[in-house]
């Protein structure tokens, strides 16, 4: 069969890793009906326009999105983060942000292989705040994290489906529940209320603050992590700097309900400095498009690209030279 996938190519080096990233599917077998839409800062710059809401129509129907990277640094900071990334995880209920750390022979913390489980819609990214006498000296700024029962039960409930499909069948909750005593509140008992429906698999609790120096000194120690959207997005950066760097990270927003797309997208940003250069790494923009695959159900191609991807570990040369490398050994 075919799938529908909507190609998001972005900004700067957006475009050149997805590329790469769709040759090296398709030399897998799979077949793609891939329709490109212009979205980023660069459509931003010329329209006005960042996510128009017949193109977030037309995505709904898609069986996935596929995105390079996006953002300009003529586009003031948020403009693109809010109107496109956090507009599509909220209006597509992408609640679950995954993204898996693993380290080959060879590297630096070899061996190390976790996932992270990032609350995705909620937290202090859902918007919640505003301004008083803004601009006097008297100014106040409030930044709320809205936490929801549901939100962050269903969570926690794709991490334990998560640890039950690996070996060491743990999940550790990382808060900050000694100060943030009402989100962290919340968490702490929804994540006891679903632990004791699964006793075969161990749990663990970490302050944030413990969770870095520990990411940094043993990162072997975690093999899932559920986490909130904010500490979420602190934690995988750190843990694509462990795994080898955020280059190579890949991540899937994913809308478990399956009630409309998944987004699959690299870690790493759109790098205007080296769009054009063919020096970037396509291995994130490949591992998102394996990550794809197997929420698809295309578990076969994706495992031979999973190979492809570790036995080429070492391959350099430009962008296409990596892709066409991968591509060979499939």
């Amino acid at each position: 069969m075919s799938h529908h996938i909507a190609v998001i190519g972005g900004d700067g080096i957006g475009p050149e890793v997805v590329q790469v990233a769709l040759d090296v599917v398709r030399a897998a077998g799979v077949s793609l009906d891939a329709a490109d839409y212009d979205l980023g800062g660069s459509r931003y710059l010329r329209t006005g326009e960042v996510l128009p809401d017949s193109v977030l129509d037309e995505l709904r129907d898609f069986d996935a999105i596929l995105l390079g990277a996006v953002g300009t640094p003529e586009v003031p900071p948020g403009v693109i983060e809010r109107g496109l990334l956090l507009r599509l995880r909220f209006e597509l209920d992408l609640y679950v942000n995954l993204r898996p750390f693993r380290c080959g022979p060879g590297r630096h913390n070899d061996g190390v292989d976790f996932l992270v489980v990032r609350e995705n819609t909620e937290g202090a990214y859902a918007g919640e705040g505003g301004f008083l006498r803004r601009g006097t000296p008297l100014e106040v700024a409030t930044q709320g994290s809205v936490n929801t029962r549901t939100g962050v039960e269903r969570c926690i409930r794709y991490a334990f489906g998560l640890a039950r499909s690996r070996d060491r069948r743990h999940v550790t909750l990382v808060h900050k529940t000694n100060v943030l005593t009402f989100a962290g509140d919340l968490w702490q008992r929804a994540f006891d209320d679903v632990a004791l429906e699964h006793p075969e698999i161990a749990t663990a609790y970490h302050h944030v603050d413990a969770a870095c120096i520990y990411l940094v000194q043993d990162p072997g120690r975690y093999d899932v992590i559920v986490t909130d959207n904010l500490f979420g997005d602190i934690l995988t950066d750190l843990g694509g700097a462990v795994a080898g760097g955020v280059g190579r990270a890949a991540s899937a927003n994913l809308n478990p309900s399956r009630s409309g797309p998944s987004l699959f997208e690299p870690v790493h940003g759109s790098a205007p400095d080296i769009a054009g250069t063919g020096t970037a790494d396509p291995r994130a923009a490949i591992m998102s498009a394996v990550m794809m695959l197997e929420f698809l159900g295309e578990s076969e191609p994706a495992s031979r690209i999973r190979k492809a991807l570790a036995e080429s570990d070492d391959v350099a040369g430009s962008t296409s030279e990596v892709g066409e490398a991968i591509a060979g050994r499939i």
